[in-house]
């Protein structure tokens, strides 16, 4: 910078060591002062860090006194300040913090913004979820007119950004006093006259706290200069042979930290005392749980935060500097365009790049991390908000995939992005305020944790009960269910572990199948494309419609290059959808893009439950847009209009339960396990993990895409100009059978070859009803009722493939519909 541009850094030592130089690339500005204490270009000791934040906060808190400490309210600035300014709100003591956004937060108003001229991005948001935060006039958190407002930036360069954001707020919110902070001011002579000319102007006392000064000599073609640069530099590399980077087989873990109930993940939407007090008891077990995930093996880690999510990763790590061996250091991404030069003498060594992998508002970008390669760390620990979590970030060249090239361990640490509450007219102070538990809600589970599903796979709106004994023998089950003692879904029945036979026969149906499924897998997501928007939200009905979701968001990425959110909720007969998790997805998503996903219908019940659930839903919550009608993959009862099938046939994801379905049980719901602001529960059965084939399953299928393409192009045309009403006659066949087999309930006649399987692996069965002349899609039907000595009776007229009669009126001994032994079938 000073040989080939003639920038020239001018000030003490200490200025020296706390700044390097280096070259941007941006046409507004040549240069970009590197802080060695920020923790956002240049990897640093995290308490480092901390500490130059903390401090200048107390130097705040010795100008203003110990009570104007306590009503100043502390803005940082987004992204480089979002931890400097949450660290010197820490210093002031009990001041709330607040920073600036880039990011937009549906339901969320503006209180204010401003632009800052130079920046490669310039708006600035505030949002917070109490817009009383930002006023000084009688109506701020304490009621005090003179509170003052500490705007903390990295560096105090021109004074713009902070002079507009003063007149911005200082119109809607004027106060008497700001005070601004900053590691170093480097205005010109000419720029300082202007901060008093500015504070007479608005008739407020502007302070100012800065750690060291200095100024800054740029040569009047510094920016053609700078450009030309850059074009040489790049040129140089172009020109170059390009280096194959051979693939990763560095381990990556995904873990979700046990963040506490109720603390934002930042300063986006405010943050208070009270969230204070939460988080730094926490801090201890956080870190405890990042090394327990690290093991003893790495002894240099860095732990990178994320664009704005400074403050929480920085935390995380000065826990995790004090309580291991390891030498931590801390960074962050950032949305900084900056020349790296691999020389001595310069500040950003190297660089990565990667897409952006938050959806931003602003559109799709290249995102940077400097100074990581090649500086020898053991292992990086990741640290993103939910936001952040996505396919992008997973996906080869994001981010973890070119981290795993330069380090011999990758553990993403995931926080739940922070979603507050519609902001209320008048809330009382935020110490005496009692959090709404339905925001509280934890992020979804997600493999390899909980399920072999991969992360992007889907995400389960459950609690994992993996520890807790829920298994109970099928005959003890079902005489509890029928005699009312307890329902199906308080306890689970003892995993069904298929023979060698059963397995070969399950291997035989996926090729026999793998084509048809890939064909109504198609239709169904073709159909959801047309009717419900380009990009909606699938929400499968845990366990048997999860496999079904994953494939209708593989069809939309391989045929349309889109990724699809998939989430699973449990749903069960009588007792409704999980509320808790509908509240999640409406805090995350628009209701009118959900769209619901199972495998099968049946005779329709859990059609009629979903249309009931979501109706009580919307009127108790005052949530509206949910659409109750359920996507199946093959409808032979006639219950939906959206459907990849009407035919009864074999769904091979059918023959088996958890290990078919990424190793989770189906879900449970008992009341001294799933409180009323819980999740419903499942387990996840890592010990079946030798006999998984839910990755075989869907990757079958996958591969027949191609294969269908055209026939599922030609059906969807006729599909979308069809009536397809729903008829109902399987619930009418049932209604039927019922009577005719004396069983009266037509909850333990149960339809199709899924449920008919479902019978014969979960329940006590009585006896099968099989179409004359069914082929091979009974195949397995026949020998699981070899297997347990279940009859067989062929019948004519039936409109599905087969129908499973679980045992009516069941005692352990009981073998008839009047619960006495029978005769003969």
């Amino acid at each position: 910078m000073a040989e080939r541009l003639g920038v020239e850094l001018v000030g003490d030592a200490e200025l020296r060591e706390l700044l390097g130089l280096a070259l941007r690339r941006n046409p507004k500005r040549a240069h970009l002062l590197v802080s060695q204490v920020l923790g956002k270009h240049v990897p640093q000791h995290p308490s480092v860090v901390y500490a130059a934040g903390f401090d200048l906060g107390r130097r705040v808190r010795a100008l203003l006194g110990d009570e104007g400490a306590r009503r100043a309210v502390v803005l940082g600035y987004a992204e480089t300040a979002t931890g400097l300014g949450h660290c010197v709100a820490d210093g002031l003591g009990d001041a709330p913090y607040l920073h600036s956004t880039r990011r937009p937060v549906p339901g969320v108003p503006r209180a204010g913004g401003f632009e800052e001229s130079h920046s490669h991005a310039t708006s600035h948001l505030l949002l917070p979820q109490d817009p009383r935060l930002l006023a000084a006039d009688g109506h701020g958190p304490d009621g005090s007119p003179d509170a003052a407002l500490v705007l903390v930036d990295d560096e105090f360069s021109t004074g713009n950004t902070v002079l507009n954001t003063i007149r911005a707020l200082h119109e809607r919110y004027p106060r008497d006093r700001y005070v601004i902070v900053a590691l170093v001011d480097m205005r010109s002579p000419a720029d300082r006259g202007r901060l008093a000319e500015f504070a007479a102007e608005i008739g407020a006392r502007v302070d100012l706290v800065v750690r060291s000064t200095g100024t800054v000599g740029l040569p009047d073609d510094v920016l053609a200069k700078g450009q030309e640069l850059i074009a040489g530099q790049e040129a140089l590399r172009a020109a170059g042979d390009p280096v194959e980077q051979p693939p990763s087989r560095t381990p990556r873990t995904r873990i979700d930290l046990p963040w506490p109930a109720g603390v934002p993940d930042g300063g986006r939407h405010g943050f208070t005392r009270a969230h204070r007090a939460l988080l730094e008891p926490a801090l201890p077990a956080l870190a405890d749980h990042v090394a327990k995930a690290l093991g003893d093996g790495p002894r240099r880690v860095l732990v990178l935060g994320f664009e704005e999510l400074m403050y929480a990763p920085l935390r995380l790590a000065t826990a995790l500097e004090a309580r291991t061996a390891a030498e931590v250091h801390y960074s962050t991404t950032t949305r900084s365009p900056v020349l790296a030069v691999d020389d001595p003498g310069y500040a950003i060594r190297t660089q990565l790049v990667f897409p952006a992998h938050d959806d931003p508002a602003d559109g799709p970008g290249e995102r940077y991390a400097y100074n990581v390669a090649g500086a020898g760390f053991d292992a990086v620990v990741a640290v993103v908000d939910s936001a952040g979590d996505t396919p992008a970030l997973h996906a080869p060249g994001g981010l973890l995939d070119q981290l795993a090239a330069h380090t011999g361990q990758v553990l993403l640490a995931v926080i739940p992005s922070y979603v507050p509450r519609p902001p209320a007219a008048a809330l009382p102070p935020a110490s005496e305020r009692q959090e709404d538990p339905h925001m509280l809600l934890p992020e979804p589970l997600r493999g390899p944790a909980f399920s072999s599903y991969a992360p992007d796979e889907v995400g389960w709106l459950l609690q994992d009960l993996s520890d807790t004994r829920l298994e109970a023998p099928t005959e003890e089950r079902e005489e509890a269910i029928q005699s009312g003692g307890a329902h199906y879904a308080e306890s689970l029945p003892v995993e069904y572990q298929p023979s060698a036979q059963y397995q070969e026969l399950f291997k035989a149906a996926l090729d026999l199948s793998a084509a048809r499924i890939a064909r109504a897998v198609g239709t169904v997501t073709e159909t959801v494309l047309a009717e419900r928007g380009p990009r909606p939200v699938l929400v499968s009905l845990a366990r048997a419609g999860t496999p079904v979701g994953v494939l209708m968001r593989r069809w939309a990425r391989v045929r349309h290059g889109i990724d699809l959110p998939h989430y699973a909720v449990s749903i069960v007969r009588g007792r409704g959808i999980d509320a808790n998790a509908l509240r999640w997805l409406a805090a995350h998503h628009d209701p009118a893009d959900i769209v619901f996903v199972d495998g099968w219908t049946g005779k329709g019940a859990i059609t009629r439950e979903l249309a009931a659930a979501i109706t009580e839903f919307e009127e108790s919550e005052g949530v509206k847009g949910f659409n109750p009608e359920i996507a199946v993959l093959a409808d032979p009862g006639g219950c939906v209009r959206t459907y990849g099938t009407r035919e009864d046939f074999l769904i091979p994801s059918a023959c088996l339960n958890s290990t078919v379905s990424g190793l989770i049980s189906r879900t449970v719901l008992r009341a001294d396990l799933v409180g009323p602001h819980d999740f419903h529960g499942a387990k996840f059965y890592r010990d079946l993990t030798g006999s998984d084939v839910s990755g075989l399953f869907l990757d079958t299928v996958t591969e027949r895409f191609d294969e269908v393409a055209g026939a599922v192009d030609a059906e969807v045309k006729e599909l979308l100009a069809a009536d397809r009403a729903p008829t109902w006659e399987g619930w009418a066949a049932v209604e039927r059978i019922s009577e005719e087999y004396g069983i009266h309930d037509v909850n333990l006649v149960k339809p199709g070859v899924g449920e008919t399987t479902r019978v014969l692996l979960r329940r006590v069965p009585w006896k099968i009803l099989a179409r004359r002349g069914a082929g091979p899609d009974l195949e397995h039907i026949r020998l699981l009722a070899e297997q347990r000595g279940v009859p067989v009776e062929e019948v004519d007229a039936l409109p599905y493939t087969c129908v499973g009669l679980i045992h009516p009126k069941y005692t352990r001994g009981a073998t008839g519909a009047d619960g006495k032994a029978v005769e003969s079938a």
